[in-house]
């Protein structure tokens, strides 16, 4: 993600837009020279920077420093570079490649999320636990179940990135103010090929779709929608980690500890989630950068205006680093998450008394007793504790009266579960699949990602 947002990668990327323009406006008809077309292929990826930023200095200008670096490196193209483009030409226009190739690599970083849950969640598909609301036991359900849900946020991710991946539009050759102006004046007025060199430059750079019309820029609304995505995957990861550094308070599950890590410089023996603290702490960045990035987008003036220049090289890139840096995280998590079994089923032991009275009141009301007395019984006696609150409901003479008292079936944890293994076996098996399919076919290339942090 580093050598994406990098500043070689990003004038490659111009290079190959001048390119671009360059050999559709010849093949459309213009005189230009085939050393023109040569000497410019022959520049795409040895730009010197440093050259450039001599130019920048002077001229103040990034894009005409680039043009007249290039123009150095490729005389017989100098006088054709950049013919009847802005300066949003490239830099907006690349911003769109970007921002695809860098939702192609989040896609493989959330596939590699899912395959290292799934395992766990394969593996503890029916491992009776608490499940909680308020932060307050509830009722079971299971270890496998209870990672499916943070599995389906991260698969909700993914689908939102595949579409805007899939409906994301270039901005084309669009002229100074999107009227396509020069380029008409370059096709004497021929506006079926002003029309194609904007496909073809789209179709090019890889796009099968440029937006209809432009201001100077494409409509930021594009960032905002893209920066939503990723405000979208540092939800799910704080979910994760939130919940993950709430079950770790218990015992239950456990982050990664490596075999000299030290927790505390004042407690030893301290076993602290710095990745999961890590994780929510980079994903609450994330989250507010999606804010700044519709506020961009509200406030641009008619056809532009350049305060959304400085506030987009620092939000776009970060947004998507700093994305990038939750899911290798959440990888690292979920691939070595210790799940303490004895912890989690201690907890499930001193609950069962209360979770089976919802049982006895269904018999008791079968058996015909009242069922707001019965529960006001419940009630008064689950107050006291759950040790021996079984034996004390029996001996209760609304009980006693119905002859009801739990079974031995009644405290077996695994019966208490639902139909949640059932759940974590059906998603597993039949919505995971297609999505991986769909990840794989969309983002083969970042398919696989660093379990390392």
């Amino acid at each position: 993600m580093q050598m994406l947002w990098g500043d070689r990668r990003r004038i490659g990327l111009w290079r190959r837009l001048w390119l671009a323009l360059m050999e559709s406006e010849k093949e459309l008809g213009l005189q230009i020279p085939e050393a023109a077309i040569t000497q410019l292929r022959a520049h795409l990826d040895d730009a010197d920077l440093d050259k450039a930023a001599e130019y920048e200095r002077r001229l103040r200008h990034d894009v005409m420093a680039h043009i007249h670096h290039l123009g150095d490196q490729a005389p017989a193209a100098r006088p054709f570079i950049h013919l009847g483009a802005t300066s949003a030409f490239v830099t907006d226009n690349a911003d769109l490649v970007l921002m695809r190739e860098a939702m192609q690599l989040l896609l493989g970083r959330i596939g590699a999320v899912l395959v290292a849950m799934g395992k766990l969640a394969r593996r503890y598909r029916a491992l009776p636990c608490l499940a909680y609301t308020h932060f307050q036991p509830a009722q079971l359900t299971t270890v496998g179940k209870r990672m499916t849900l943070w599995m389906q946020d991260f698969a909700l991710d993914a689908e939102e990135l595949l579409n805007r991946i899939s409906t994301l539009r270039f901005r084309g050759v669009k002229g100074t103010t999107g009227t396509q102006a020069s380029f008409l004046e370059l096709f004497d007025g021929d506006h079926a090929k002003v029309a194609e060199l904007d496909a073809r430059v789209s179709r090019t750079m890889g796009f099968t779709q440029a937006l209809a019309v432009t201001g100077q820029t494409y409509t930021r609304k594009l960032d905002a929608q893209v920066l939503a995505v990723l405000s979208g995957v540092a939800q799910s990861a704080a979910k994760f980690s939130t919940d993950l550094r709430l079950l770790q308070h218990e015992g239950e599950l456990l982050e990664p500890f490596e075999s000299e890590q030290v927790g505390s410089s004042a407690m030893p023996y301290k076993r602290n989630p710095m990745r999961a603290e890590r994780m929510t702490s980079l994903a609450r960045f994330v989250i507010e950068l999606e804010g700044n990035a519709w506020h961009t987008a509200a406030t641009q003036w008619l056809e532009r205006t350049l305060d959304d220049s400085a506030n987009r090289r620092l939000v776009i890139p970060e947004a998507f680093l700093a994305t990038d840096a939750i899911l290798v995280l959440a990888t690292n998590v979920a691939a070595g998450l210790e799940v303490r079994d004895a912890a989690i089923r201690e907890h499930v032991d001193k609950a069962m008394p209360f979770l089976a009275t919802e049982r006895l009141l269904m018999r008791g009301v079968k058996a015909g007793g009242d069922r707001q007395q019965l529960h006001e019984v419940i009630r008064a006696q689950s107050i006291e504790g759950s040790a021996a609150l079984l034996d004390r409901l029996a001996k209760t003479p609304e009980f006693k009266r119905l002859d009801v008292r739990a079974r031995q079936e009644e405290i077996d944890p695994a019966s208490y579960v639902g139909r949640a293994p059932e759940q974590v076996d059906e998603f597993l098996d039949r919505v995971l699949p297609a999505l991986m399919r769909s990840i794989q076919a969309a983002a083969p290339a970042a398919a696989t990602a660093e379990v390392q942090v």
